[in-house]
């Protein structure tokens, strides 16, 4: 391990923003029965400045969508979560040092999400450009098995929002939306091309939406790829079922070559 990392995780454990669970404790009891960690119910009175709506990014990365969306909308409490800790190093140390009083971040496996919230405790979520999973339907942040785990904790007429460059994802994340009779409050293959007042009905602050672009968003843009957007509700009864009309295989197909930089 690089002494670059050695030195931000060190520094990542000086940051009270940021919390870092043991995920051996998580997990004594099996994956399948998480014991629930002490701030689940308790993040407005343990992690913030004062009690607020929760709005949670999952996959933040570097946390930059997290903290621009938290000085935006001081109305709400904004938490990233990502499992890598040198990225979210960087979030937390700029909310530590601008004493950011409604930004948190938690260092965990988006899978073991349901053992850090509390019912109706979360009243948004952001999918920030999530791995799309060609392959695996089930590590898709909009399969049915993760909006199982968001129904738990996100209040009623809570709002999922997938911000991503992958037209594969978007599609995927569409038909389980139409398939399960979700709202569907926006959905547009190409953000930039749709009109802001054309969104301005689903999205309290729509400017946010067209000026808020994580390092990696930036980079797919300069690389010809065209930013999709979707934003739904999770009020449903019943099991979330499989869109049987999605066809992988084409979407698949479409999908162009990434060119990644290191920021």
């Amino acid at each position: 391990m690089g002494h670059d990392k050695l030195r931000k995780f060190a520094e990542n454990e000086t940051f009270s923003c940021l919390l870092q669970p043991s995920a051996s404790e998580l997990l004594a009891d099996g994956f399948f029965n998480l014991r629930d960690h002490a701030v689940k119910g308790h993040w407005n009175e343990r992690m913030f400045d004062a009690p607020r709506p929760i709005v949670l990014e999952l996959g933040c990365g570097k946390g930059e969508y997290t903290i621009d969306l938290s000085q935006r909308c001081p109305e709400c409490n904004y938490i990233g979560v990502d499992i890598k800790g040198a990225r979210l190093w960087k979030g937390a140390k700029y909310a530590h040092e601008h004493a950011l009083g409604n930004v948190a971040f938690l260092r965990t496996r988006i899978e073991m999400i349901n053992a850090f919230f509390a019912p109706g405790e979360v009243s948004g979520i952001w999918l920030t450009f999530s791995d799309p999973q060609l392959k695996s339907e089930n590590s898709r942040l909009t399969s049915p098995v993760f909006l199982e785990r968001y129904r738990k904790f996100l209040k009623s007429g809570g709002v999922v929002r997938l911000k991503t460059d992958s037209r594969f994802l978007y599609e995927y994340s569409l038909a389980v939306a139409r398939c399960n009779g979700l709202r569907i409050l926006a959905a547009t293959p190409d953000l930039y091309a749709t009109p802001r007042e054309s969104l301005a009905g689903a999205e309290k602050d729509v400017d946010a939406l067209y000026e808020v672009q994580t390092f990696y968003e930036r980079m797919f843009l300069k690389q010809g790829y065209k930013i999709t957007y979707l934003a739904f509700t999770l009020d449903h009864d019943g099991p979330f079922e499989h869109p049987a009309d999605f066809d992988a295989a084409y979407w698949r197909s479409v999908e162009g070559p990434r060119h990644f930089i290191t920021p």
